[in-house]
């Protein structure tokens, strides 16, 4: 299970030759890479994520999930059996990856670890909190999209993975100018 607690501060690692190659303009040679702090900002705040697990067979399977970002670790849930349960209980290994539709602005990321179902009622109580805070009514009113996720998490009608980031990448575009990032845990 992924320790909690004070998040791990990776190595920050700008790769030069994607960030060269696609700054063409003036000026775009003094790129930098993307802080630890601005990536967790946008792990906290991104709605949507899209876990990517591998079947027994090595096929992908990709789906879209809601997720926390809590204490340093990113926290989703699905169905016992749902294909990405089914998947995770052979391979915990996966990638869940979130940004923006833009060409020209955002930053795109994307955490690689392993899924770890968590059971412990005391981090199950905390990551409800972060979902909650998060997501407000979509699951705290009786008439929102996810309402009742919570007991669900507690009766363990739905299994919830923590996954601690391993390595991470950040693809930013500010204005025609476009950086990629890695961080290393």
């Amino acid at each position: 299970m992924p320790t909690h607690g004070p998040a791990k501060q990776p190595t920050t690692e700008l790769d030069a030759r994607y960030s060269s190659a696609f700054n063409p303009r003036p000026g775009a040679a003094d790129v930098t890479a993307t802080g630890w702090a601005e990536a967790q900002q946008q792990l906290t705040a991104a709605e949507i994520f899209w876990v990517s697990t591998v079947r027994p067979d090595g096929r992908l399977h990709v789906t879209p999930v809601i997720a926390a970002w809590h204490d340093g670790v990113l926290y989703f849930s699905t169905g016992a059996g749902e294909q990405k349960a089914k998947n995770l209980a052979h391979d915990g290994r996966c990638a869940l990856t979130t940004g923006r539709n833009s060409l020209t602005e955002g930053l795109d990321l994307v955490v690689e670890g392993k899924a770890e179902p968590v059971a412990d009622p005391a981090v199950l109580d905390q990551v409800i909190a972060a979902y909650e805070a998060k997501y407000g009514p979509h699951i705290t009113s009786p008439e929102g999209t996810f309402h009742g996720i919570g007991e669900a998490f507690r009766r363990g009608d739905a299994v919830v993975f923590a996954v601690a980031p391993v390595t991470a990448y950040g693809f930013g575009r500010d204005d025609g100018v476009y950086t990629h990032t890695r961080w290393a845990f």
